[in-house]
C-alpha cells in the first residue's frame, strides 16, 4: 500500500529556516550534494516512528509543507491520479540516482507528490 516517505518544507530563507528546526526540535539537518540545492532532515531516530524530510527554496507563494507518497510506478498512479479527479501538477521530473515524481493536486485543490524510488535514474 502506498505510504507518505518523505516530507518538504519550502522556505523563503533556507539557512533561517535551517536554524528555526535545528533549534526548536534539534533535527540534523545537511546540504545535499545533488544537481540542485536542498537540505536534508534527519527528524528523529531510526528506531522512532516518522519520516525523514527536506528543506527547499520556495518556488511559488502558496507552497507549504509538501509530502511525497511511494508508488510502486509514478506513470500507473499519475493516471490513477487523473482517472479519479486529481490534477497532474508537473510533467514527470528525474532526480538523477533517486527516481522519478510527479507533482499533483487532489480533488480538494491539496499538492502532493508520487514518487518511484529508482537509484539507477539518469
Amino acid at each position: 500500500m502506498p505510504k507518505v516517505i518523505h516530507f518538504e518544507i519550502n522556505a523563503d530563507e533556507i539557512l533561517r529556516a535551517k536554524k528555526f528546526y535545528e533549534n526548536v526540535f534539534n533535527w540534523k539537518i545537511e546540504k545535499w550534494e545533488g544537481p540542485v540545492e536542498y537540505w536534508t532532515i534527519d527528524a528523529g531516530d531510526d528506531n522512532e516512528k516518522g519520516i525523514e524530510g527536506g528543506i527547499q527554496k520556495r518556488e511559488q507563494a502558496e507552497d507549504q509543507i509538501f509530502n511525497y507518497i511511494q508508488v510502486p510506478s509514478v506513470d500507473e498512479f499519475s493516471k490513477k491520479i487523473e482517472e479519479n479527479g486529481g490534477t497532474l501538477s508537473s510533467p514527470k521530473i528525474t532526480v538523477p540516482g533517486v527516481g522519478y515524481f510527479y507533482i499533483f493536486k487532489d480533488t480538494e485543490g491539496n499538492k502532493l507528490g508520487i514518487m518511484q524510488e529508482d537509484e539507477l535514474a539518469k
